[in-house]
This record gives structure tokens, C-alpha cells and sequence, in this order.
């Protein structure tokens, strides 16, 4: 990681496609758009399947999936259990 914030935001599609949503935004931007894409008719519908969000090194620290919701962090990791 760089030192600063930057988190990218992706979501696929069924055919294992991709797009990039947002790219080197803030957590907080990259939060409240994997929540608003969680909410989008895609999502809803089935054509959104998975959502994650990845730090400056690359690492997934969010997922959601079609059908199950919030995967990564789990509700353990999030305190939540």
C-alpha cells in the first residue's frame, strides 16, 4: 500500500465479465458506491452478480454476491456473530 487511500471498485456480470466502477477513490466513496450497486436493479435482477472492493495492494477487503449478500468480511470479522 502507498500510504494513502485508494480503493477500487469493481462489479461482474454472469458471463464472468467486469467493469470498473471507480478506481483510486477514498474508502468512504468506495463504500457507499458497492452499497449502491448492491441496490441496483442489476443486483436485484441477477445481471450484477459480485461486487468488490480492493485496497492500493490489491486485496479484496469487500465482496458481495448475488443470492447471498455481503461474503467478505464475514460476520465474525465484522463483529457481528
Amino acid at each position: 500500500m502507498t500510504g494513502r487511500e485508494e480503493f477500487s471498485v469493481y462489479q461482474y456480470f454472469p458471463d464472468d465479465s467486469y467493469e470498473l466502477v471507480f478506481d483510486y477513490v477514498d474508502a468512504e466513496t468506495a463504500v457507499v458506491a458497492a452499497e449502491q450497486l448492491s441496490r441496483s436493479v442489476g443486483a436485484r435482477i441477477g445481471t450484477t452478480r459480485r461486487i468488490i472492493i480492493t485496497d492500493g495492494g490489491d486485496f479484496t477487503v469487500f465482496e458481495w454476491k448475488f443470492g447471498e449478500g455481503v461474503t467478505f468480511p464475514t460476520p465474525l470479522q465484522r463483529g457481528m456473530a
